[in-house]
């Protein structure tokens, strides 16, 4: 019997090497992780070149809106990295390939729709949490924050709860 499994770092390792980065970004920024970040100033910059004047007197977009390129947020460069490094993992551990993964009771199609939706509830929760999970949990739990705790609590607990309800597509 072979087995099919590809290798992947220990987790023991990756956990230390996050902490390591959230560390750095802390001592060398100021600030935690968070990704949600460099999306909103993406679209900010986008809106703020296609339609300058409604970005300056928006309600939303004035807040935020610099009128400076996206490319001056070190959180793009932090996304970036982490595309990069996301794809370079993927290539070192001879995992690189286009593939859905789905249950046997679930058609690509669905799982790809259910993904899609899934995403942007999960965005559309990062604008109203002020922060991705990664800012609002991650970083918010490295300063010991109540707040970071209890989103993690319930980023885990309705992941639980909504697993339940969809296991039956995966088995």
């Amino acid at each position: 019997m072979s087995s099919n499994r590809k290798a992947y770092m220990n987790p023991y390792l990756a956990g230390f090497l996050l902490g390591m980065a959230l560390l750095a970004s802390f001592v060398i920024t100021g600030r935690g992780l968070g990704a949600s970040g460099a999306a909103k100033s993406l679209v900010i910059s986008v809106v703020g070149t296609a339609a300058p004047d409604y970005a300056g007197n928006s309600v939303f977009y004035s807040d935020f809106f610099t009128g400076t390129s996206p490319m001056s947020s070190w959180l793009v460069f932090l996304t970036a990295g982490l595309i990069l490094g996301s794809f370079l993992s993927g290539a070192l551990g001879n995992r690189l390939g286009f593939k859905t993964e789905r249950g046997p009771r679930i058609s690509v199609r669905t799982r790809l729709w259910l993904a899609l939706s899934g995403g942007l509830l999960f965005g559309l929760g990062a604008q109203f949490g002020r922060g991705c999970t990664s800012g609002a949990a991650l970083s918010g739990m490295a300063v010991l924050s109540t707040g970071g705790m209890l989103t993690m609590a319930m980023i885990f607990g309705t992941g639980y709860l909504i697993a339940y309800f969809f296991k039956k597509l995966w088995t």
